[in-house]
């Protein structure tokens, strides 16, 4: 009802505008540009398979309950009553579960709504942009969408921009290709490249290689002989320690030797 209000809004502004100059008007078929992007049709079956791998864990758990509760009436008459309570907490828990995950897929904040937002929301400003780029450039003032509640009585086929909204779609999807490759091509700068400069390369790399090789075996052999070095500076010192205690004791055994 607002939709229908704000498009007789609409229509009595442009009216009364008429004469200061002609307004341009056009509509789209929303349902019509999204079966056309292959994107929208992509992300459409991912959608379908989560839902039906939900509903099948739903399905599973619905029935387990029931064959629960068939059980527990086939068996009701030679159970005890506290076997009887604890078999119905137990059904009463799992069916709490259920409309948990039921809310959880399917509720208003749940998986279904937010895996949708996440995968059409892209397309969808695909579209948007694509209808906002037509606009400004063909200086629409209003632009309806025809598949939505608002009711067209009569539209005229040449106001449809649909497929001019598909083919700024395309050839947005085109350039943003060509910009792949070309970053790909950055990435990859050996690609069409001829023999002799592949081979330039390669030397290149291979020089820049051995010169790394170089400096790391040079840094190795420094570290071995500092290691060296420092292993015999320490045996020195032991050894100066060991003639020092051999002398302490030499001392002291003179010492004891004349007491």
């Amino acid at each position: 009802m607002k939709k229908i209000f704000l498009l007789v809004v609409l229509i009595l502004s442009a009216s009364i505008s008429w004469s200061q100059r002609n307004q341009l008007i056009a509509y789209i078929d929303m349902e019509y540009i999204l079966e056309n992007v292959p994107e929208y049709l992509e992300a459409q079956n991912t959608l379908e398979a989560k839902i039906a791998k939900w509903r099948k864990k739903l399905d599973d758990q619905e029935r387990h309950i029931e064959v629960l509760k068939t059980d527990l009436a086939n068996e009701k008459a030679i159970l005890t009553k506290d076997l009887i309570e604890e078999k119905e907490e137990e059904i009463s828990l799992k069916q709490v579960e259920l409309r948990r995950l039921e809310s959880l897929y399917f509720g208003p904040k749940g998986d279904m709504f937010s895996v949708r937002k996440q995968l059409v929301k892209p397309i969808q400003d695909q579209v948007y942009n694509a209808i906002q780029s037509i606009s400004k450039r063909k200086k629409y003032d209003f632009v309806f969408d025809k598949s939505t509640d608002l009711v067209m009585l009569y539209s005229n086929k040449k106001y449809d921009i649909s497929d001019l909204v598909l083919a700024t779609i395309d050839r947005s999807r085109l350039i943003d290709e060509k910009d792949r490759k070309r970053q790909e091509k950055l990435l990859a700068p050996e690609k069409g490249l001829t023999d002799r400069q592949k081979e330039a390369i390669s030397k290149k790399e291979a020089a820049n290689a051995k010169k790394i090789a170089d400096i790391e075996a040079k840094k190795k052999l420094i570290a071995e002989k500092r290691e060296k070095l420092l292993q015999q500076r320490e045996e020195k010192r032991q050894l100066l320690r060991d003639k020092k205690e051999a002398l302490r004791k030499k001392k002291e055994q003179e010492k004891k030797e004349q007491e």
